[in-house]
């Protein structure tokens, strides 16, 4: 994963870029810097290779990797959709973030489709959770993130998510409109729905069962908003968690022979705000369905 840091205006200055990486990250060993210069994994903004001579100059931006020592492969691997000079689709499997964090760095989405690209400006318009499968939208030039990002924060795409969850009782084919106001919980990583009038709801989601078996059934989720969790709280508040979850309705542990989170981004459709053509593309990932 490409890490940007602009070179601040310092006097004195450092005698050299190196001086100033080990000083600025007190927890990575001197070492580690120079290894990843000797692999060219420290550079200019425009590619070129910093040494551990290379003289500080102010006003640059250098680009760094970020490891993570012995960091595992993900257990699937995604695939391009699409590519043209402004977007990228990807399709996410269960179990990968889109971008680094913690222990998931170089199996991040991000950085594994900057490194089979070779496109270091690459950014999400969005995000999936870790546990949902499906499809991402990129931008392959930065300036062009918030034009796409419009497209969803004024709900100018269309989104379709399919998901497995447990039924309360056998239920027929049915629809479903929640219109709600979601906020942080507790703990701090899980989000609820608090009170409040329609005119404050924050959280709008389509919900369609599609078939049912006796304790599971397949549904056909349309989210109008974005809220994190959105479609995992809503539900389990209609009383049907989605198979796999390990935390809503509740937390708990995840067990042996437990599946992924049965959520899938399946479809994407949108007017390309570049080109002014319409685009639809769908997901190659699969859920359990029909269970076992």
């Amino acid at each position: 994963m490409k890490s940007r840091l602009y070179l601040p205006k310092i006097d004195p200055p450092p005698r050299s870029i190196l001086d100033y990486l080990i000083l600025q990250f007190p927890h990575i060993p001197p070492a580690t810097w120079h290894e990843r210069m000797s692999r060219g994994l420290v550079a200019v903004e425009d590619g070129t290779p910093i040494s551990p001579d290379t003289s500080y100059r102010h006003g640059l931006t250098i680009l760094y990797s970020r490891e993570v020592p012995g960091e595992p492969l993900p257990d699937s691997a995604e695939s391009v959709l699409y590519r043209d000079a402004s977007i990228l689709i990807a399709d996410k499997p269960h179990g990968m973030v889109v971008t680094p964090s913690g222990n998931h760095v170089e199996r991040s989405l991000l950085f594994r489709l900057q490194r089979s690209t070779s496109l270091n400006t690459l950014t999400p318009v969005h995000r999936l959770d870790r546990e949902t499968a499906g499809l991402v939208l990129f931008t392959i030039r930065e300036e062009l993130r918030d034009t796409y990002h419009r497209l969803f924060s004024e709900r100018l795409i269309e989104r379709e998510y399919h998901a497995i969850a447990t039924l309360r009782s056998s239920t027929e084919p049915k629809q479903w409109r929640l219109e709600t106001r979601m906020e942080a919980g507790e703990p701090w990583y899980r989000r609820r729905i608090v009170e409040g009038s329609q005119s404050e709801a924050n959280a709008i989601t389509h919900i369609e069962c599609v078939e049912a078996q006796k304790k599971v059934g397949f549904f056909r989720l349309r989210p109008e908003t974005g809220k994190k969790h959105q479609l995992r709280v809503h539900m389990a508040t209609l009383g049907f968690p989605i198979v796999g979850d390990l935390l809503y309705p509740e937390v708990r542990e995840r067990q042996e022979g437990d599946p992924p989170l049965q959520l899938l981004a399946r479809r994407l459709s949108f007017k390309d705000p570049q080109s002014g053509e319409s685009r639809s593309f769908i997901s190659s990932q699969k859920l359990l369905w029909p269970m076992e």
